[in-house]
């Protein structure tokens, strides 16, 4: 590989390299140290294509959740099962992962522009701008670098396009998977509100019990099923349909807090 080779997206590749090594060094006591990250799934990630994935999640912080996808990933593909033990994953990186972001957030900070050469796709918010509400069309130009990153590699995406839980999802995700018909792969993460704030750089709380669950990827009609189709089908893989709510009661979700209580390090037990 040539030491100035670019991505699609004009990234030197061997600077992308060493900004993944060294952010993986960084964060990587937030995941295995501070709090404890439980991996379901490290097989699948090892059994798809290396091109034209997209992963969707539900979200719990702006930048934490993607991080912890990329130690992961990584991981899985150099045969860790279920755990990111040993650094050495980080040393040869996949360099074709990518993340959709809102463009006004990875150009905040020269922290968040380190992290958009990292692999982030920025795209202009259709429904949300400078904290307010607005209303205005979709690009075209931020639909086909999703296309150019899919046909690149894989992509990460959080179909909510907020933090909030249980908020619905944007149809442009479905658009997207009609168009480029990707294997498209559910995962399901919890633990990472409670660990840090809402930016994900600062750990708030220490001893909780992050998870992330990799699921198979989903069976999709690309050609006849409906948008409203998929979108549902994607709200109930990544478990945010509103059905889940109406399932807990007052007595399970207070069961639920008590639970988060023992997965703490500091919890002793009876």
């Amino acid at each position: 590989m040539g030491l100035f080779k670019k991505n699609p997206f004009g990234h030197i590749l061997f600077l992308k390299r060493w900004l993944i090594r060294i952010a993986g060094m960084m964060t990587h006591q937030r995941y295995k140290g501070f709090n404890t990250l439980e991996i379901e799934g490290s097989q699948i990630i090892r059994d798809l294509p290396d091109t034209n994935v997209l992963f969707v999640s539900n979200h719990q912080t702006y930048f934490a959740d993607v991080v912890a996808m990329f130690h992961v990933f990584n991981a899985s593909l150099k045969g860790r099962d279920d755990n990111i033990k040993n650094l050495g994953y980080l040393w040869n990186p996949k360099l074709n992962i990518y993340y959709v972001a809102a463009k006004e957030t990875m150009k905040k900070s020269l922290l968040t522009k380190i992290l958009a050469y990292a692999g982030s796709i920025s795209i202009e918010r259709t429904w949300r701008a400078g904290g307010q509400d607005v209303n205005r069309q979709v690009k075209f130009s931020d639909i086909s670098n999703i296309g150019r990153a899919l046909n690149d590699g894989w992509v990460i995406t959080f179909p909510q396009g907020t933090t909030t839980p249980w908020k619905p999802l944007r149809k442009g995700t479905a658009h997207i998977i009609k168009k480029y018909k990707p294997v498209v792969v559910p995962v399901v993460i919890d633990g990472f509100r409670r660990s840090f704030d809402k930016k994900g750089l600062r750990v708030k709380k220490k001893g909780i019990l992050q998870s992330m669950q990799i699921k198979t990827p989903l069976e999709i009609d690309y050609d006849n099923e409906s948008i409203d189709a998929i979108l549902e089908k994607l709200e109930y893989a990544i478990e945010q349909h509103p059905s889940f709510l109406k399932v807990i009661s007052k007595a399970d979700l207070m069961a639920y807090e008590e639970e988060n209580q023992k997965r703490r390090y500091s919890y002793k037990g009876d």
